[in-house]
Formats: C-alpha cells, structure tokens, sequence
C-alpha cells in the first residue's frame, strides 16, 4: 500500500448513517479514531439532523441534504478549532445523528394510584393510563439532557424517565382540573388536549422534546369503589320500591311452590309494613278504637275483603283480586300479612 492509500484510508470521506432500527433516538458516528478530511460529503437523511461537537462544544448542525464539509459552511467548527484563515488540512471531530421523526404509540401509566379530592366519594385512588407521540425538536438541549455521549442512544433508556415526567404534570393537571371521576370517562379526548400545552413546555425546556399527542386512555378506581358504584347503579335500576315488590310477587306467582313463597316472602314483610302504616296514620289523633271487622276465616285467621286489602295497600281492587286468582296460599298470605298488621297495631296502642 502507498503513502497516499494509507493517508486516505485514515480519512473520512463520506459520513452518512442509515437507520434500520425503529428506536434509536440518536447515533454517534464511530470514527474509529480517523480524521474527517477537507471537502468530506456529509449526507443527512430525512427525519436526521446531524450535530458537530468539537472540543465539548456544540459546533454547526445540518439538516436534510448533502453537504460538502469547508471553511465556509461550518463556521462555528471553525471557530472552535481556531481555523482563521481557512483549513486544508483534515480535523477531528464528534458527529452525532439524531432522529428527528415522530415517535408514536409510546406506553404511560401510572404505577402507584394517584390520590386526589372527588365531590362523589371524597378523597379516591385512581390509576390512569394511555400513549403520547413526541418527537426530538431541540438537538443540543437533547443531547446535552438526555443522549450525553451515548454512541447509540435508544428509546427504552428514555421511557422510564418520560414516563415519570408525564404522570407528573397529569396528576397536578386533574387535581387542578377537579373533573369527577365518574365524569373523566366522558372527557378523555378533551383532557388530553387540554394537557398538551400543560406537559410541551416543561418537556421541551428540560429535555428538547416536543409531545405532538397525548391520549387519555383509561381511568380507573380501586375495586372497593367499583363495587360500591355498582349497588348505587343496582338501586338506581330498581327505582321505585313498591313497584319493585309487585314486580318479584308477580315473578313469585308464576313460578309456583317454593319460587312463590320466596318471592312472597319480601313482599309479605312490605304489605304488613304498609298496613301497619295506613292504619296507625288513621289512629293519629283519635280515640282508641277497636279495628274495622273482618270476616273470619277458616281456622280463626283474620282477614281482608279485597277492598279493604285494595285500600291499605293503595292499589286497585283489580290488582288485589289478580293476587287472590293465582291462588288460595297467596290469599292467605295476604290474610297473615293483615294479622302482622294487628299485632303491630295492638303493641303501638298498648305503649
């Protein structure tokens, strides 16, 4: 090998880098300890920006392009390296390439549930997570913050400390924005426009980056409120009581033999209640009086004519008489409820 192939195969002609990774932040060129020489084509792709750091120092940037490497077009390196009157001579020094694209579909969440004040429950934890797209917008402030002298910078060493920032600035915005909880669910796409310009400023300032989309994917409660929103939404269901006891006794009716008298069973406990109720409102500021008489029934059991039993218990005497034709047992039972009645009548008048 001659002279001049030994000098030329210690210079750098070309410096270009092709990227076949989906997660390399930023990438320093190995110049194996070779000198760039004078007139060096620099070639930067899209989505690249190209830093010079010479003697610890920023030097030129480059963007998109092929750049031919003098005096002219990298004025700073030349400052730096104390060139005054132009060089000829090949130089030395750090070239990092940094990947500008947008970076999409990125993972946040919070790890430990975030305590915060809800007018529903009071203080409550909640657990939120979604995805954020950013992209590298400041490349000295980038590689001064984040990358360092990394030769091959990637995202996974970035993710943990992005992902701290994020849940950061999103606990202080939903405290600030005191949304219910069970109101956040119908807000998602809005939160997360509205955190942008919350999270861009301390991300672009700290770190060089810029957050293009935040996406507000999930958030959830503890299971000990989940349950307890599901009895509120369960007795929201129900609604009307009353209304809830006709519909299991009609269900009771149907199903026969033990069915009925299970489903009797709450409605009973409602109708002697009810009774009860009616008749004590009409004994309130009157003379103690003896009961209106009933029919007496087989075996000494007291009971109501349909409309007596229509009147206690504020329904039509076609309902009541309904109740009566599924069948005799319900029409005792009706009767018993009646004695319930009596006997919690008696107790009151006797104290």
């Amino acid at each position: 090998m001659s002279i001049l192939d030994f000098i030329k195969s210690e210079l750098l002609e070309i410096i270009e880098w092709t990227d076949d990774s989906r997660d390399t932040l930023s990438y320093r060129y190995p110049d194996d300890d070779k000198e760039i020489k004078n007139g060096a084509q620099l070639i930067v792709r899209e989505s690249q920006m190209v830093q010079f750091v010479a003697a610890g120092k920023y030097a030129d940037a480059f963007g998109p392009g092929k750049h031919t490497l003098t005096t002219e077009n990298i004025p700073v390196l030349s400052t730096i390296l104390g060139w005054k009157y132009g060089f000829n001579s090949p130089f030395k020094c750090d070239v990092y390439f940094v990947n500008t694209r947008l970076f999409t579909g990125n993972k946040w969440g919070t790890s430990n549930p975030v305590m915060m004040r809800d007018k529903d429950f009071g203080v409550v934890r909640l657990r939120a997570f979604g995805t954020y797209d950013f992209r590298i917008t400041d490349v000295p402030k980038f590689l001064k913050e984040v990358a360092g002298t990394d030769q091959n910078f990637r995202l996974d060493e970035f993710a943990d400390t992005m992902r701290s920032r994020i849940v950061s600035v999103f606990t202080e915005a939903l405290a600030t924005a005191q949304v219910p909880a069970l109101d956040v669910a119908t807000r998602y796409s809005e939160m997360g426009e509205a955190l942008l310009p919350i999270i861009n400023p301390a991300m672009t300032s700290k770190y060089g980056l810029e957050i293009t989309a935040f996406v507000l994917e999930n958030v959830s409660v503890p299971p000990e409120v989940e349950q307890a929103i599901d009895k509120r939404s369960s007795m929201s269901v129900i609604g009307n009581l009353n209304d809830y006891v006709k519909y299991q006794m009609g269900v009771g009716m149907g199903q026969g033999g033990e069915g009925a008298a299970a489903a009797a069973a709450p409605a009973q406990m409602a109708i002697g209640f009810g009774m009860a109720q009616e008749l004590m409102k009409g004994m309130q500021g009157q003379p103690q009086a003896a009961p209106p008489a009933a029919a007496p029934a087989a075996g000494g059991i007291d009971v109501l004519t349909p409309e007596q039993a229509a009147q206690a218990l504020g329904v039509s005497v076609e309902d009541v008489m309904a109740s009566i034709s599924a069948g005799e047992l319900k029409a005792r039972k009706i009767g018993n409820a009646y004695r319930i009645a009596r006997a919690a009548l008696d107790e009151f008048l006797r104290g």
